[in-house]
């Protein structure tokens, strides 16, 4: 079953007398990067979820969001309440600074009230001291039909990438097949042409080393071989089916083998020697970069 690292659910949640929205969402990613937006007066919320993600998610670049509201409260809305000792420090502090500048002869401007409330920690919300214990377990009972909807997305894709990278798969093979078909054709004509050049090289040099003539040409037909080439590239294709029926990620397994294709086919294209192979071996280029777009989004 291949999984793809393209996923999207969105979901809205209550309890505990507080009411949520989620948002989560992936693209694809080298490895796991999980990127979460969260209430940070919510006591372990995010160690807690940022466990439950890594156990369900495999790969990939993943944003959740969480926006949390309290029950009868509009999105955005706070309950804010004076903290005593923190206001009467700041008081005793204005105090302090206006009779220094008095005693040096300056004169400061007068504060007001929304002066002294926008100083960090004057006002406090009202859920600092609340016990968000309860809130927490809500939330994270709420997670898994989350993740549910989230993995069948990402499965679904998965589904549809699976089709195309096996139909890919089918036209590699195929063109591995006219290669080497294509390859065991000119072999007698290579052949044949190897011994007329050599007969002719003999017939018109005095004093050349048959044997070594012999042996150079013969590393040229060597060089000019591509049997290996293709037998790799038949090894890959049976490689790659295998990876698209197992059940865990296998994306990178898969970018790694996109490489090794792809060096088979650029070799062969070297070695080609003729229009026909050379044209064979670029459709399979062609083919493989294509597949390798695609393999990018497999978990």
């Amino acid at each position: 079953m291949t999984i793809s690292m393209t996923g999207f659910a969105a979901a809205k949640g209550q309890g505990a007398g507080y009411g949520w929205t989620w948002d989560l969402r992936s693209v694809n990613g080298k490895g796991l990067d999980l990127r979460l937006r969260l209430p940070d007066w919510i006591d372990g919320l995010e160690a807690a979820l940022r466990a439950e993600l890594t156990k369900a998610i495999g790969r990939g670049n993943v944003s959740l969001s969480l926006r949390v509201t309290r029950d009868g409260m509009a999105e955005g809305e706070a309950t804010l309440r004076v903290n005593p000792p923190v206001l009467s420090a700041v008081l005793q502090a204005l105090m302090q600074g206006e009779n220094a500048a008095m005693a040096a002869g300056v004169t400061l401007a007068q504060p007001n009230a929304a002066d002294v409330l926008s100083i960090r920690g004057v006002l406090d919300s009202a859920t600092a001291d609340e016990d968000t214990a309860p809130l927490r377990a809500a939330i994270l009972a709420d997670l898994p039909a989350l993740l549910a909807e989230f993995t069948a997305m990402r499965t679904a894709e998965g589904a549809a990438l699976h089709g195309v990278i096996k139909a890919q798969l089918d036209r590699i093979d195929a063109l591995t097949r006219d290669a080497a078909a294509e390859a065991e054709a000119r072999r007698d004509a290579a052949a044949t042409a190897l011994r007329d050049a050599l007969a002719k090289i003999l017939a018109n040099a005095d004093g050349v080393d048959e044997a070594r003539l012999t042996q150079e040409l013969a590393m040229i037909a060597v060089k000019n071989d591509v049997t290996e080439e293709l037998d790799r590239l038949t090894a890959h294709v049976a490689a790659a089916r295998a990876l698209l029926a197992e059940t865990g990620p296998v994306g990178r397994k898969f970018d790694f083998l996109m490489q090794e294709f792809m060096r088979e086919a650029n070799t062969l294209c070297s070695k080609a020697q003729s229009m026909a192979l050379t044209r064979i071996g670029l459709d399979l280029k062609t083919v493989m970069d294509q597949m390798r777009e695609q393999v990018q989004n497999v978990e």
